[in-house]
């Protein structure tokens, strides 16, 4: 290891793992192992290429450090830069220093080349190796996860199929044994461990044309063909594609055998192990080189077993255990060994006179007297594979997560067991018929034991979520089967789940469907074009919040708020028609919001946690229902503890203790109604509004219209993943621009309440960030951010005066006392207080021809007074309406002098 990457590489090994040098020795130990947490984790001083756990019976775990720190193996052009003396000094570092490889073999056998991505825009150095017919193959060496999943290629429209590549130092016409592998790293591994190899360039790749040749050769030469080793990847496809070439192999004359790397956890190649062997020592390393490479041909040979009889063989004489379950094609069996019986079957089927018999060679008579002997028996149609366990911590439930599969074509099912079902027979069979069409359990309860003893033990755990979004303990975007960390893309794998460097997590959430498209060429950029078309400023400032609030989580985290949006507007504003294209850029189609009014206290609580750094958009409910106990109960306030990120209430947790569960509010808050939100001056201040109003409609804005309507959340969907992989550019330039607009808008004299400084500067800081990822001009630029600061005015006007229901309201008060000299409607008899009787005032109004909002909207919009404010909604007066009304009537006319009223401060 180079000195200066060998102490970064030290330091760090201390610093994150406690590793301590030993003195007299090369050893670092007492360090935490990553997998088990006991202080037995060691490496070399002197060759620090891996860590791994001391526990080698219960753990044994061991890493490479380009795993545990990729940002000092992944930019080989920058680390080991090209020069006049030395133009492979890129590619050498990386076949030594990540592939572990000695340069005195290999050299000479690879190029240092260039390649270029025009559709990313990106190059990289890359070590690349010659082919037969013209053909290539190259692996990227700097940044590699910026191509995605293309890390190596051919050359472009070519193909390597039908030929191998050998390493120029095997003599193919005196090798006796021959190892084929997937990958040319994965050959040259192998042969630096003594064992010739050739990379058939894929699991898929059959070399129909090497072999020939090589067979052709050999007879020309007089020599028997050598023995095939066919080495792939431990895979369900690879293992396809091994049984395919050994038959085809087998055809030409050659003998054949397989080998396969067991795969416990994280998955290990040949140029994996190449590098594990030299992590030993001298003396240790050969005694570990045989022991793993009778392993790989023991699991080679499973592979190849042409009945379940044969394999079960197989497994009882490699580790002598008289009862066991193994898999073969797919359905589960049982073996149990009993040699008294098998062997008088045996000797029974010699002693037969059956001519049949008699053909049958030793390992046939012994497989079909085990089948007489029912040694070997199906215990299931199918076979079950416990993945991995997965909790919700919050609620303490916990599953087992299960694979199916079949011996037919039906696809594999993926589903949850609970503890219950994996503990007695009778529930793992009813469980298992109800997940998997036809799949029939018929093993007994010790079997069962027995199975789940096997193969739950040391069981990776999965962490998981119960929403989509931004998982702020993890770092984490997670959109269904996609993931976003560190701005990298990640495709959930074959076991439902995202595997980052020291995380596996997954969603819970099922219920909310995403359609991302992760073709960056399907993407429509225009859409931008189209939006300020139709909705100009207010359109973007309304996408800037939508862009917003897959930071909000973020946001919050540094700056303690976010603030809520309300969208109000004219009927034919367009107002549905933004909001419904709003959220196919987040990939939901056809969605706009959902009405709180309709949900119970249940209802609401779980919607509002069902996703985290998205909308969650409310939309204006039936107010013609307000009569209606549960219209009565909403109010605006209630969503106050949402601002800053609080919890949605309480709620027991049902585990017989008294733990409760509190879960945070981790989305952005939207209100869109025709009518604006009528509440308390502590809501307002929170809300960024928008009102629309209906248009001018032109023949562009009806064409612009009409094409954001018609485009499909695939088409535009892949602005969400834009936005996430940009992460950390959006947070940088949002903690600058804050800190610029909150000082400018300060300065406006006219803006005086702090939280509307904060919440406006936030918005304009989001639309800075939003050119990271959307074409706007600086003309659309300039435009938002004056109408942000308009907007800015007009809260804080809002927030000082009365809505213009409820200054008519006191206008027609004025009007109607202002009729006699004596009390008209103010019921009060002390001059600091105003007491009316709603129902009254709205008759006398009537009377007088006075119009009025709905008594029902007064009642909610009275409470906000701010000219007059409200005392009490429901206070006894002595009225002095009602004393000057009896002072004029006979006495059989008297009415009660004491009355319900609202009453306020006189302005």
């Amino acid at each position: 290891m180079e000195q200066q990457l060998r102490a970064e590489v030290l330091r760090r090994l201390q610093d994150e793992f406690g590793l301590k040098p030993m003195a007299g020795t090369q050893y670092l130990r007492k360090g935490t192992c990553p997998s088990c947490g006991k202080k037995e984790l060691y490496s070399r001083q002197d060759e620090p290429w891996f860590i791994k756990c001391g526990r080698e019976s219960k753990c044994g775990e061991q890493w490479h450090v380009k795993e545990l720190f990729e940002d000092l193996f992944e930019d080989y052009s920058k680390r080991y830069p090209s020069t006049a003396e030395s133009p492979k000094a890129s590619a050498d570092a990386y076949m030594q220093f990540a592939r572990g490889f000695d340069l005195g073999l290999v050299k000479g056998w690879y190029t240092q080349e260039n390649y270029w991505d025009r559709e990313l825009g990106i190059g990289s150095a890359t070590v690349r190796f010659a082919l037969e017919k013209g053909v290539y193959w190259e692996r990227l060496i700097d940044q590699p996860h910026r191509f995605g999943k293309k890390k190596a290629r051919f050359a472009a429209g070519q193909s390597p199929a039908g030929y191998w590549w050998c390493p120029p130092s095997v003599d193919l016409l005196e090798v006796d044994e021959l190892w084929i592998t997937e990958g040319i790293f994965d050959a040259i591994g192998l042969l630096h461990n003594g064992l010739d190899s050739v990379s058939a360039m894929g699991s898929g790749y059959y070399p129909a044309e090497s072999l020939k040749a090589l067979a052709k050769q050999r007879a020309e030469a007089g020599k028997k063909l050598p023995k095939l080793i066919w080495a792939l990847d431990n895979e369900p496809g690879a293992h396809y594609f091994t049984r395919k070439h050994t038959a085809l192999a087998r055809e030409l004359g050659f003998t054949v055998e397989a080998a396969q790397i067991p795969q416990r956890g994280r998955k290990v190649d040949w140029n994996d192990l190449h590098q594990r062997w030299g992590f030993l020592d001298e003396e240790k390393r050969q005694d570990r080189i045989d022991r793993d490479l009778r392993e790989v041909r023991y699991h080679g040979s499973l592979l190849l077993a042409e009945s379940a009889s044969e394999k079960g063989v197989l497994m009882y004489e490699w580790r002598e255990r008289h009862e066991f379950h193994f898999s073969f094609e797919n359905r589960l069996y049982w073996f149990k060994m009993d040699l008294e019986k098998l062997t008088k079957a045996i000797q029974q089927l010699k002693d037969s006179d059956s001519h049949d018999n008699q053909l049958l060679n030793d390992r046939q008579l012994r497989d079909k007297a085990m089948r007489q002997c029912g040694m070997v028996i199906e215990i299931a149609n199918c076979y079950p594979q416990a993945l991995y366990f997965q909790r919700n911590e919050v609620t303490d439930e916990s599953w087992y997560y299960f694979r199916v599969d079949f011996p037919h074509d039906e696809p594999s099912v993926l589903n949850t067991f609970t503890g219950g079902q994996v503990a007695a027979a009778s529930e793992f069979k009813k469980r298992l018929l109800g997940m998997a069409a036809g799949a029939v359990f018929t093993g007994s309860g010790s079997q069962l034991d027995r199975i789940m003893q096997q193969q739950l033990f040391g069981l990776k755990t999965v962490k998981t979520i119960d929403y989509v979004g931004y998982s702020k303990e993890h770092g984490c975007y997670v959109f269904g089967d996609l993931a976003v960390r560190g701005g990298v893309l990640e495709k959930a794998n074959a076991e439902d789940y995202f595997e980052f460097k020291g995380l596996r997590l997954k969603t819970l959430q099922k219920s909310i469907k995403l359609e991302i498209n992760q073709d960056a060429s399907a993407y429509r950029p225009e859409w931008f074009k189209w939006l300020w078309t139709c909705f100009h400023t207010q359109g973007v400032i309304t996408l800037a919040y939508w862009f917003g609030s897959l930071f909000a989580e973020q946001i919050r985290s540094e700056f303690q708020s976010f603030p809520f949006l309300e969208v109000t507007g004219e009927a034919g504003a367009g107002k549905s028609t933004l909001l419904m294209f709003l959220w196919k850029l987040l990939g939901r189609q056809d969605e706009e919001g959902d009405d709180p009014i309709k949900m119970t206290k249940a209802g609401l609580r779980r919607w509002l946690s069902q996703t985290s750094g998205m909308p969650t958009v409310m939309l204006e409910a039936d107010r013609s229902d307000a009569d209606t106990g549960m219209a009565k109960s909403f109010d605006f306030d209630q969503f106050k503890p949402l601002f800053n990120g609080r919890g949605l209430g309480l709620t027991g947790v049902k585990n017989g203790g008294n733990d409760t569960n509190a879960p945070p509010f981790r989305s952005a808050l939207v209100f869109s109604q025709n009518a604006s939100v009528v509440a308390s001056e502590a809501i307002l201040t929170r809300i960024v509004k928008l009102h629309f109003v209906r248009p001018e409609v032109t023949s562009d804005s009806r064409a612009a219209a009409d094409n954001l309507n018609h485009l499909q959340a695939s088409e535009v969907s892949h602005f969400l993943l834009l936005a996430a992989k940009a992460e950390q550019k959006v947070m940088e330039t949002f903690r600058a621009q804050v800190k610029v607009h909150e000082m400018a808008l300060r300065e406006l004299r006219e803006i005086r309440i702090e939280r509307i400084i904060k919440n406006h500067a936030q918005m304009m800081a989001l639309v800075d960030a939003l050119r990271l990822v959307v074409p706007m001009s600086d003309r659309e630029h300039e435009g938002t951010l004056r109408e942000l600061r308009c907007m800015a005015i007009a809260r804080q006007h809002a927030v000082n005066s009365d809505p213009k229901e409820v200054a008519e309201f006191w206008e027609v008060f004025d009007y109607l006392q202002s009729l006699s000299e004596e009390p008209v409607v103010n019921h009060s008899k002390n001059p600091e207080l105003i007491a009316i009787h709603l129902n009254e005032f709205c008759e006398r109004a009537a009377e007088h021809k006075q119009k009025l909002a709905d008594v029902t909207a007064l009642r909610t919009l009275l409470r906000n007074s701010k000219s007059r404010p409200l005392v009490d909604a429901n206070r006894a007066v002595d009225s002095a309406v009602r004393a000057v009304f009896n002072t004029r009537t006979t006495a059989a006319n008297l009415r009660p002098t004491t009355v319900k009223c609202w009453t306020f401060k006189a302005g």
